[in-house]
């Protein structure tokens, strides 16, 4: 017996278009064709979709029934665990819906009138979190969190504050805009828990998303204000051991150069939380590109690096703002040691 694609596309509730598709995919490729070229499928074709039916029911995608039919041996524990942290994800992402639909109810309530541009600007910063942050980081991260109103408040108030500094042309430099730099550092901090994994993701989001800048009003150039007036605070410790010479160059190339350390503490601190030895060619790698950045703000003057690392010696509140911990500076160090000649 013989179906044509129709008639097998109306006995099992499919579309003509979808039976095509499994035959450009290769998924159900019809036994036979008739001389005016329409397919033609047999009985063995037809328990194959029916095959794929059961598995599509299961929740599997078309690759890995494709997987699953080619490889009748195939261990579908893999799969099924798949599956799992699909159905986590989607049950994550229902529960966080939930939770701000349940504040905007208990807006509603109070008889309170939530904006609606407020409400989709929020459904729209879930949207963007969940490209740059898992779930579970999101939950850790206070700062992602639109529910903690307090949280979000003291935010608020202080970008405001960094914003009308800027407008009135407060120099960096000066003692205020050195608190402020202080306070956002130490707020920064506190909310990411001192992750630099979430600090570096933190980071790319705001460059590479215009809309979060805009809806968050954390502009670049207000990222670089802040970081100048932080820089400031350094340099009051490090003028105490470089002469005028080394202070220039390091002002001139600091901020510049400690810009590029976010993604690369993050990726050290993976290795170092995975386990992975100091001497593994993967984190000596990474050492070497640390002390390439380290060179481009103190040059290459061996007296001048001892001078730097006597400072923070003397200073550990020179690393404050990094996400460098003692125990990441040690699994650095211990690196470094390692690129040494015995």
């Amino acid at each position: 017996m013989l179906l044509k694609v129709g008639k097998l596309a109306k006995h099992c509730g499919l579309t003509v278009r979808t039976l095509h598709h499994y035959d450009a995919i290769s998924l159900l490729t019809p036994s036979a064709r008739s001389d005016s070229g329409y397919r033609l499928y047999n009985r063995k074709d037809i328990a194959r979709l029916h095959q794929i039916q059961a598995l599509r029911r299961f929740g599997l995608s078309l690759a890995n029934i494709g997987i699953v039919l080619a490889n009748p041996g195939t261990h579908l524990s893999s799969i099924v665990d798949q599956q799992i942290q699909m159905l986590d994800s989607q049950i994550a992402q229902s529960t966080i819906l939930r939770d701000r639909l349940a504040q905007l109810q208990g807006q509603l309530q109070r008889g309170e009138e939530p904006e609606l541009a407020e409400w989709l600007m929020t459904l729209e910063m879930m949207n963007m979190y969940d490209k740059y942050f898992t779930k579970e980081e999101q939950k850790r991260f206070r700062l992602l969190s639109t529910a903690d109103n307090t949280t979000v408040a003291e935010w608020a108030e202080l970008i405001e504050s960094v914003r009308e500094a800027m407008e009135m042309k407060v120099p960096s430099q000066s003692p205020s805009a050195q608190t402020m730099a202080k306070r956002w550092m130490t707020m920064l901090m506190r909310d990411s828990h001192g992750d630099p994994r979430l600090l570096a993701k933190l980071n790319m989001m705001h460059f590479n998303e215009p809309s979060a800048q805009t809806q968050t009003g954390v502009t670049l150039d207000m990222i670089f204000y802040v970081q100048q007036a932080y820089a400031e605070t350094k340099y009051v410790i490090y003028q105490k051991y470089l002469s005028p010479q080394e202070m220039g160059f390091l002002r001139k190339n600091y901020t510049s150069s400690t810009g590029k350390f976010p993604a690369l503490i993050a990726e050290v601190f993976q290795h170092m939380e995975d386990g992975i030895a100091p001497d593994d060619p993967r984190v000596r790698q990474l050492t070497l590109h640390w002390m390439e950045i380290v060179r481009s703000y103190a040059g290459d003057d061996p007296e001048t690096q001892v001078k730097l690392r006597e400072a923070m010696a003397q200073h550990p509140e020179l690393l404050d703002g990094s996400g460098i911990d003692q125990r990441l500076l040690g699994y650095v160090r211990q690196a470094m040691s390692q690129l040494k000649p015995h």
